[in-house]
């Protein structure tokens, strides 16, 4: 591949090669992962059929729970069954389009993780703070007001992200160091000027999941504020706001230490920086049905409760 002239290349097949310094190890990569995706998929399946199922759970709180499921649930798919494969049996080959495609996948339903956060916040601030007015406020064609903006803002700044990414040609090599498509791990890869994919990979990480983190963390202030001054009422929100906010600064500093170990020279390796984007990516989606399901009461009751009732096993509360 290295006598071939640079100038005349541009590769359309890509090698995807994460976690290669692991050597005769790798395949055993493939136990832990299963794993984890066999109880993504579980978990949040069962927290869907729930949701859906019971009429108790179809107030607005419970919806947003649902969706985070429904979204937990797919990205997964996006991109762990290829990841699996590559560790198992070595086919790690993807196209330029089907790179292209898994990376608008990855990078728009991982924002609209945070996106469904930031509505979450929005739903504890009107219960709490505006409770007279909560209905009113989480009226779908209300509601529809905080929910369009920010998928439009999450979609244009992804689409052109993909798309100047799919102008690039590529000449330096057709091995990806990743598990998967991630959008730098292909950029750092063309031959010329990236320096436009650069800002505007930036301008994606610091205007989706850092500015969803601010607005969160504000109307989080407003909420603990609130609950302070009316005294006992409300202090079972503190913990459900705090554990969000834990979850979201966790998920936060790992996007942007991936996003910014590709910009800046660090100690990093290869290995360490593509498990901490499997980290931001792959293991909320595990963790978000116990943190959103399990430790809500309503639906951990009715999880009891449905699983006593189907006799598989007796469960208390």
């Amino acid at each position: 591949m290295k006598d071939l002239p640079a100038q005349n290349i541009s590769f359309t097949d890509f090698k995807l090669n994460g976690f290669y310094s692991l050597g005769e190890w790798r395949p055993f990569l493939f136990i832990p992962f299963f794993l984890m995706f066999l109880l993504s998929i579980q978990a949040n399946s069962i927290l869907i059929y729930l949701i859906k199922s019971q009429k108790s759970l179809h107030s607005p709180m419970y919806v947003l729970i649902g969706v985070m499921a429904v979204v937990d649930l797919i990205l997964p798919i996006i991109f762990v069954p290829n990841m699996l494969l590559s560790f198992l049996f070595n086919w790690s080959g993807i196209s330029l389009t089907g790179c292209l495609i898994q990376m608008f996948g990855i990078h728009f339903v991982g924002t609209f993780q945070n996106t469904l956060l930031l509505w979450m916040a929005l739903d504890r601030y009107f219960a709490i703070c505006k409770p007279l007015n909560y209905h009113k406020y989480m009226e779908i064609p209300n509601f529809l007001k905080y929910v369009v903006v920010p998928v439009i803002r999450n979609g244009l700044l992804i689409v052109t992200m993909v798309s100047l990414a799919g102008k690039l040609s590529f000449c330096v090599t057709n091995v990806i160091d990743h598990c998967f498509c991630e959008h730098m791990a292909l950029v750092q890869l063309a031959c010329g000027d990236i320096s436009v994919n650069n800002i505007v990979g930036l301008v994606s990480a610091f205007l989706i999941p850092t500015a969803d983190f601010i607005l969160i963390t504000v109307s989080y202030v407003v909420i603990f504020t609130s609950v302070l001054k009316s005294g006992k009422a409300h202090v079972k929100a503190l913990n459900t706001c705090i554990t969000h906010l834990i979850v979201l600064t966790f998920s936060l500093t790992s996007a942007l230490t991936a996003f910014l170990s590709y910009r800046i020279r660090n100690n990093i390796s290869s290995s360490n920086r593509v498990f901490i984007s499997i980290v931001y990516l792959f293991f909320t989606c595990c963790f978000h049905p116990i943190i959103y399901g399990w430790r809500t009461k309503e639906i951990r009751q009715t999880f009891i409760k449905f699983f006593n009732n189907a006799k598989v096993f007796p469960l208390k509360i």
